[in-house]
């Protein structure tokens, strides 16, 4: 496969996994020079939610000179008014555009750090450095702030918001607040913690937004586009983390607790989960059955003694991981052409969650059988299952079953074409006896049939 080379980043350094942990941000920041920040603002017809945001932006603690801030205003029919000195962008009114609206301050931004907000949210005097301050120091970090709810109905715009807050509050989702407990702050984050990165409060390098493609444009209408892209930025390499006290109060109560009809609500976030199923691969977030769109485990099958070996390594590997996506060589794609799950080695390959080289055909043997004349069963192998569960989420990168299958992780894969070794991602070694390279001579229809025997 062949793959460009990697753009650098233009700063910092990388930790293994997800051990954001490893770095005192707070501490190392305050010895070493503030990078710039550029805090996009999407806004649609909110114009006194925003003068809230606004003015709060104004008492941050983050140096004013390498501080913008950009209004995107999604169409609206009155355009925003602004203070001097505040960048206003406007795209056209096309529906609820929140990611292509995030996307067009993120080109026209000149900061270090891209930090977003919404209109209706307003930041206490030190989130932006707080959500500055781990970015600056690893590019790959994606930082979730603290989203807070208050009613802030007849509140000055000018009150400040620390304590008008406060003084207001509403119920914050208990859902959010468990995943950060449960995970320490997203330090023991997964393939699923995307859904634990909010929109309307993160932040991450500019140049790590651009290495994801920013935000999938397909998504229209509320919701969506902030976990499709945080999705991506973890397979990109991104640690995640949770920063409490960068605190942001958002004007009114959570999505789930809005009076729109239950139906209508519940329909809204159908389209949603059901859009995000096609671009998530990953279990938890696919079709349980239904083939998507989404490449979760991609396996490589570099070659193979015959078409028959190579019809039995492919029928006994999708057996094992029915959504895996398998490239072969291209003479003996043919065989598999009515399988859309097995790609040509002749296109280009998907990058997908996990990485699964084989550089011959193997037997992937997972069934239990009795043993005869024992009374005893042979258990079924899952060592391919558990590596690919495995790999990514600690500093797990890779495991070697045998002789002939490396499984790896993708975000173990990003980081290591940019880093090198000092990546720092670990690679175990396994031995299964259940995975055997085949034969040229294999007997198809004893696979078939259910008798074949490679002793």
């Amino acid at each position: 496969m062949t793959r460009g080379a990697p753009r650098l980043p233009p700063f910092g350094r990388t930790v293994p996994g997800n051990r954001w942990d490893l770095v005192d941000a707070q501490s190392e920041t305050t010895t070493a020079t503030p990078r710039s920040v550029s805090v996009i603002v999407a806004h649609f017809e909110q114009q006194a939610e925003l003068d809230r945001t606004i003015a709060a932006l104004a008492r941050q603690t983050h140096p004013a000179h390498l501080m913008e801030v950009i209004v995107v205003d999604d169409g609206s029919l009155v355009p925003p008014t602004v203070p001097v000195g505040v960048r206003v962008l406007a795209q056209e009114n096309r529906g609820f555009r929140a990611g292509s609206a995030r996307n067009l301050g993120a080109r026209a931004a000149t900061g270090d750090i891209l930090c977003f907000l919404d209109a209706d949210t307003s930041p206490e005097p030190d989130y932006v450095a707080r959500m500055a301050a781990l970015p600056s120091l690893l590019p790959e970090a994606v930082v979730a702030g603290h989203r807070r709810h208050a009613d802030f109905t007849g509140a000055d715009a000018d009150a400040p918001v620390e304590t008008a807050g406060p003084a207001r509050e509403l119920p914050e989702p208990s859902w959010l607040a468990s995943a950060y407990r449960a995970s320490r702050n997203l330090l023991d984050a997964d393939d699923r913690s995307y859904r634990f990165v909010i929109g309307a409060v993160f932040s991450c390098t500019r140049w790590f937004f651009d290495e994801t493609g920013g935000f999938d444009e397909d998504f229209l209408g509320y919701g969506g586009e902030d976990w499709d892209w945080a999705s991506r930025a973890w397979l990109a390499g991104a640690v995640l983390a949770y920063e409490p006290l960068a605190v942001a109060w958002h004007d009114g109560p959570d999505w789930a607790g809005r009076s729109s009809a239950d139906a209508r609500r519940q329909e809204q976030k159908n389209r949603e989960t059901m859009l995000l199923a096609q671009k998530i691969g990953v279990a938890g977030s696919r079709p349980r059955a239904l083939h998507g769109a989404a490449h979760d485990v991609v396996v490589v099958l570099d070659a193979a003694p015959s078409d028959g070996a190579a019809f039995v390594c492919v029928d006994t590997l999708l057996e094992q991981l029915p959504h895996a996506s398998v490239v072969v060589p291209a003479g003996t794609h043919p065989l598999f052409a009515a399988d859309p799950r097995v790609l040509s080695a002749a296109g280009p390959t998907p990058r997908g969650r996990v990485r699964i080289d084989l550089d011959t055909a193997v037997h992937f043997d997972g069934r239990a059988e009795a043993v005869s004349g024992t009374g005893t069963a042979r258990l079924a192998s899952t060592a391919l299952q558990d590596a690919a569960a495995s790999v990514g989420s600690s500093d797990l990168g890779a495991v070697r079953i045998g002789e002939h299958v490396l499984v790896r992780s993708e975000r173990a894969l990003r980081r290591e074409e940019r880093w090198g070794e000092s990546a720092g991602w670990r690679t175990e070694q396994v031995t299964d006896d259940t995975i055997r390279p085949l034969p040229g001579d294999v007997s198809v229809a004893a696979h078939l049939g259910g008798w074949l025997s490679l002793d």
